[in-house]
């Protein structure tokens, strides 16, 4: 670069300031930038080619967001203990960066672009998602790479009533909007978040203050550019080859077709084989080696046309590709129950978008682990999407999970997280799978859908359910016409100005996501889509409560069960025993699995079982441990050695006391063997709890009725009659004995 070191500082509403350095590190990137905002750094580089592969007609845009372990200090984990591929965090914020630039890059610009941004430094109060959208932007700013920025990003929270700006960390645990907005200084691009049953006006107007706190990053990033002489002027290029006769004659002759094509209201496919039949038929009328020419002109030229065709008939007849009113939702059917052995399932389907959802119960063990530079914790709520290519009628390689399905997952999670009881009330982790088996428009929506079902199917007490619905919209910048559409199609989402997916219950959203690719959308618009996308949305709860209204209210029988007890802190030890020992026994003996936590003053156990009566066998045996005996109650003891003076006997696992021989009955003992066998069963009375040393004082004559005419005898004077006070007597050694004997003949 020309210049070195240069620093830009942003000084938001609020006194928080953000700075953008260039020149220093990475110069040999096209662009590269340091974004700062307290003590967290983010490093953005971005590079692209200088020609375009040939035969690309889409721009091959890759966005890496990565968190290095040093940044806070820490050590990867793992075996290898170096950071490997990206966590669901990390991918989550590439494709927040991914889906505010992609928009903007000039539709003929194809060249091959690579946007890294990683995190050097971390001060844990900031959460660098809110500044990693500003540092890929600034890094195209500063280079030479054509883009139609900038952008930049803000975290809007409403805390305690107040909206809040980039709030720090240790302020979201209150609040009731966490929404994620990327916007240009004229428009806003990109939304994404979640709520606690928020108003469609409450998230209009988060919106509108995140709007203004990017215009502010924007116009720093303008006077950075305008500083770096590499950002003007842009590099030149030529991606695209053009051949305005064929695009005219192409237009001219298949315009009308495809118009005529999309008045039919026919079925994805039937609607697909028309399309296709009509560039069929043209290209027929090309000479051979005309259509092998320019294959890739054609194409694109008719996929024009076709864009044309159908956002014009649309905004003319008001009516869409398969016949609906703008407004109107696909038939809905839905079943419970479907698996017979899940503890949870559901099948929804919407039109020819269909979702097969299961839920599983597990125990305190099957939590996930969060293990990242920044995030550390336990999550008890696992929502997992899969897009198989059946359910699009392709076949494709099955590779590992994609940043769509990673993304799609992390939306339903979030429609349906806070209507999760509290762990009190439903102490399983829960694990949701949707499996889309067939997809024609907002396969997102249909898993929020059918993940309610199939919670209310388990017996989750859900505190309410939840829809979503997929909205889009066609607009004409130039006539000003413009349609909202409900429950969009796959077609309408690919042509279409918006896709604006929105969830929630009846009574306010829980989450959103919208891209807009289209400048200029008014507030005005946006408020009628919130609005149609609420009726939408009560439609659709309307039509689930047809199948399952309320959910069950038993688990299924084969759905293992917990119950939870506590116990005294110091009794942790107790029920684990040496190595383990207690613990293992008791659940191998009873079947079950026990989980056991120390919280606070307190010691706190989960049992897992498949039935009752194993849980109840576990729990009556830590019962059994963690009892305090108590005077004047009667136990079933054992006979665990005997001795000259009486017998020891275990009343409860761990606790033994003395039976002395005198107490055996109300008869004279003379030899404690005569009478009792180490091993036996026998009733006994606690008469006394020593409170200094602990010791148990038993009685089995107290038990038995009482001979008429008994006299008490005097104890006896020889050595069996004394009474040892210790059990453990052979270890005092004689000198022991001799002072007992000596005490009593004083």
């Amino acid at each position: 670069m020309s210049q070195i070191g240069i620093t830009k500082t942003i000084t938001m509403a609020d006194g928080t300031e953000i700075s953008i350095e260039t020149g220093k590190l990475a110069k040999q990137a096209d662009g590269s930038v340091v974004v700062r905002q307290g003590d967290t750094m983010l490093l953005a580089t971005v590079v692209s080619n200088k020609d375009a592969k040939e035969g690309v007609d889409f721009m091959p845009l890759s966005v890496d967001y990565r968190e290095m372990y040093a940044s806070t200090g820490k050590f990867p984990g793992g075996f290898f203990k170096r950071e490997a591929r990206p966590s669901e965090y990390e991918i989550l914020i590439s494709r927040l960066i991914d889906r505010a630039l992609r928009p903007l890059f000039p539709d003929n610009y194809h060249s091959e672009t690579q946007m890294q941004v990683f995190l050097i430094s971390a001060d844990k109060k900031v959460m660098p998602d809110s500044i990693a959208a500003l540092a890929a932007s600034a890094a195209l700013a500063v280079s030479d790479i054509p883009f139609n920025g900038p952008i930049s990003e803000a975290r809007v929270a409403k805390i305690d009533g107040e909206y809040v700006v980039n709030p720090m960390l240790d302020q979201m645990e209150n609040a009731t909007i966490d929404l994620m907005v990327a916007a240009t200084i004229e428009n806003i691009m990109m939304v994404e978040g979640e709520m606690k049953e928020v108003s469609e006006a409450e998230m209009l107007e988060a919106m509108k203050i995140a709007h203004d706190a990017i215009k502010i990053q924007c116009q720093a990033q303008i006077e950075l550019a305008a500083e770096i002489k590499k950002a003007s002027p842009k590099r030149e290029y030529c991606h695209e080859d053009s051949d305005e006769d064929l695009q005219k004659d192409i237009k001219e002759k298949l315009y009308d077709k495809v118009y005529a094509v999309a008045a039919k209201a026919s079925a994805k496919h039937e609607r697909s084989e028309a399309f296709k039949a009509i560039i069929d038929e043209y290209k027929e009328t090309l000479e051979e080696d005309v259509i092998k020419e320019k294959a890739g002109l054609i194409g694109q030229y008719y996929h024009d046309v076709e864009k044309d065709a159908i956002r014009n008939f649309v905004l003319d007849e008001r009516t869409r590709l398969d016949g609906r009113k703008l407004d109107e939702i696909r038939p809905i059917w839905c079943e419970v129950d479907y698996l017979p052995t899940t503890h949870g399932s559901a099948v929804f389907t919407r039109g020819e978008t269909q979702s097969l959802v299961t839920v599983t119960l597990g125990n305190k063990m099957d939590e996930q682990i969060i293990d990242g530079a920044i995030y550390n914790g336990k999550n008890d709520f696992l929502l997992h999407y899969n897009f198989p290519s059946f359910s699009v009628g392709e076949a494709r390689f099955k590779g590992g999970t994609s940043r769509r399905e990673v993304g799609h997952g992390n939306l339903a999670m979030r429609a349906l997280k806070y209507m999760i009881p509290s762990k009190e009330e439903v102490p399983y982790t829960i694990r949701i799978v949707s499996d889309i088996l067939e997809s024609n428009g907002s396969s997102s929506m249909a898993t929020v859908c059918g993940g309610t079902l199939a919670m209310m199917d388990a017996g989750i007490p859900i505190q309410k359910p939840v829809s979503g619905i997929a909205m889009g919209l066609i607009s004409d910048t130039e006539t000003g016409k413009y349609a909202v559409l409900s429950d969009i199609l796959g077609d309408e989402d690919h042509l279409g100005d918006m896709d604006f997916k929105v969830t929630g219950t009846k009574d306010g959203i829980t989450a959103c996501q919208m891209d807009i690719k289209v400048d200029g959308l008014p507030y005005h618009i946006l408020e009628e889509a919130l609005e149609q996308a609420r009726q939408g949305r009560l439609h659709i709860l309307g039509e689930m409560e047809k199948t399952i209204s309320e959910p069950r209210a038993e688990y299924k029988p084969h759905v293992p069960r917990i119950e939870k007890i506590f116990i005294p802190k110091e009794f942790i030890g107790a029920v684990i025993g040496p190595g383990g020992k207690i613990i293992q026994e008791i659940q191998a003996t009873t079947g079950t699995t026990i989980i056991l936590e120390e919280v606070g003053d307190e010691g706190v156990i989960d049992v897992f079982a498949e039935n009752k009566e194993s849980i109840d066998a576990a729990i009556e045996r830590i019962k059994a441990i963690t009892a305090q005996p108590e005077e004047g109650e009667t136990y079933n003891g054992i006979i665990k050695s005997i001795t000259t003076f009486g017998a020891f006997v275990e009343i409860m696992p761990g606790k033994e006391g003395l039976l002395h021989i005198s107490e055996i009955s109300w008869d004279r003992v003379n030899n404690v063997e005569d009478v009792l066998n180490t091993g036996d069963k026998i009733d006994v009375k606690l008469l006394e709890v020593n409170k200094a040393t602990g010791k148990l004082k038993l009685s089995a004559r107290a038990l038995l009725p009482k001979p008429e005419g008994y006299v008490e005898r005097p104890p006896r004077s020889d050595n069996r009659n004394r009474g040892d006070r210790d059990r453990n007597r052979n270890h005092s050694g004689g000198r022991d004995r001799d002072r007992d004997s000596r005490d009593r003949r004083r």
